[in-house]
């Protein structure tokens, strides 16, 4: 069940926010606002991510202990992959705002220029590879083999995600600066 939580929402979200971008149908939903719909996705997105963490760590604990996972040096490296996930998505979402974070750019709520500072100067995608470490850092806390292999899942599903999220954020960006062009003349 965790894993096909950990499948769902990045597959949702990318369903969701492709459906807006094309048809609106959020925004329609919030009466014609885009803002609105925007929150709304992001109501879901949380709300589906807090479900999926928690099914997650229920799914931690019906599973066997390893043993060599239960060291001091391994829950050291627990306690320093958490930290520095938790740094990569709360700047992440501190650099991008609300709305940047939640797929705004899918409801034409556009940032004003690429965000290139940290963490976006670390890698580019903070908050997905923040979020794994975070994972990890919950696999390697209850010494969860099976926590380890879901963390490699939510590595691979987002990776798969970014196939799809990067070039098309990207174009969403490329469009308006063409739109910009055009006026120019």
């Amino acid at each position: 069940v965790a894993a096909g939580s950990i499948c769902f929402n990045p597959l949702f979200w990318n369903i969701a926010a492709r459906q807006e971008y094309h048809n609106k149908l959020l925004t329609r939903l919030a009466g014609g606002n885009s803002r609105y719909g925007c929150y709304v996705l992001a109501a879901t997105i949380f709300t589906i991510g807090i479900l999926r963490d928690w099914l997650f760590k229920l799914s931690l604990k019906d599973q066997p202990v390893l043993d060599i996972l239960t060291t001091p040096a391994v829950q050291a490296l627990a306690t320093l992959f958490f930290v520095s996930g938790n740094v990569l998505v709360l700047t992440s979402m501190w650099a991008l705002g609300f709305t940047g974070t939640y797929l705004g750019d899918y409801f034409g709520i556009l940032m004003d220029t690429k965000v290139t500072g940290f963490p976006f100067n670390v890698t580019s995608a903070p908050m997905y590879y923040g979020s794994t470490l975070n994972f990890l850092a919950t696999a390697l806390w209850f010494a969860s083999p099976a926590g380890v292999l879901l963390t490699v899942l939510v590595l691979v599903v987002y990776k798969i995600a970014l196939m799809y999220e990067d070039p098309f954020t990207s174009e969403i960006y490329a469009k308006r600066e063409r739109e910009r062009a055009v006026k120019k003349q």
